[in-house]
C-alpha cells in the first residue's frame, strides 16, 4: 500500500516533484502502525474477556427490561393497583417510577465495581501482551 503525505520542502520554499503526494514506492512493505487488532481478536485471553463481560451485560439487561416491561404494563393494565395511595399524595405509580432511576444507578454502580476488578486487569493484561502503552 502506498502513503499519501505532502512532498518534502525544498530550499527556498520549492517543493519537490512527485505525482499526488505518493511518496513510498508501490513494492515496498510499510512497517505495521499499530497493534495486530486481528490477533488480539483471536486471542483466548480476549475470548474469555468478551465471554465474562457478555455473561455479565445480557443478564442484567434482562433483568432491567423485564422491570421496565413490568413498570410499563402495570401502569397500562393494572390501573387500580397502581393508584393505590401509599402516603399522601404518593401511590405505587410512583414510587415504582422513582425506582426505575434507582435500579437503573445500582445496576450503573454495581457494574463499575464488577468491571474494575473483573474486566480492567484482564483488559491491562492483554494491552501489555499487546504492546500497547498503558494507560
Amino acid at each position: 500500500m502506498t502513503e499519501v503525505v505532502p512532498p518534502p520542502v525544498r530550499a527556498r520554499g520549492q517543493r519537490a516533484a512527485t505525482f499526488g503526494g505518493i511518496t513510498t514506492p508501490a513494492g515496498q512493505p510499510r512497517p505495521p502502525a499499530g497493534p495486530d487488532y486481528a490477533a488480539i481478536h483471536a486471542s483466548p485471553e480476549f475470548t474469555a474477556l468478551r465471554s465474562r463481560f457478555r455473561r455479565f451485560v445480557f443478564p442484567m439487561a434482562a433483568l432491567f427490561f423485564v422491570w421496565y416491561l413490568a413498570y410499563v404494563l402495570l401502569a397500562a393494565y393494572a390501573k387500580d393497583f397502581m393508584s393505590i395511595r401509599v402516603f399522601g399524595s404518593v401511590n405505587i405509580a410512583l414510587v415504582f417510577g422513582l425506582l426505575q432511576f434507582v435500579s437503573t444507578i445500582a445496576i450503573t454502580a454495581f457494574y463499575v465495581r464488577w468491571a474494575r476488578t473483573r474486566i480492567d486487569p484482564e483488559v491491562e493484561r492483554i494491552r501489555v501482551k499487546a504492546g500497547v502503552d498503558a494507560r
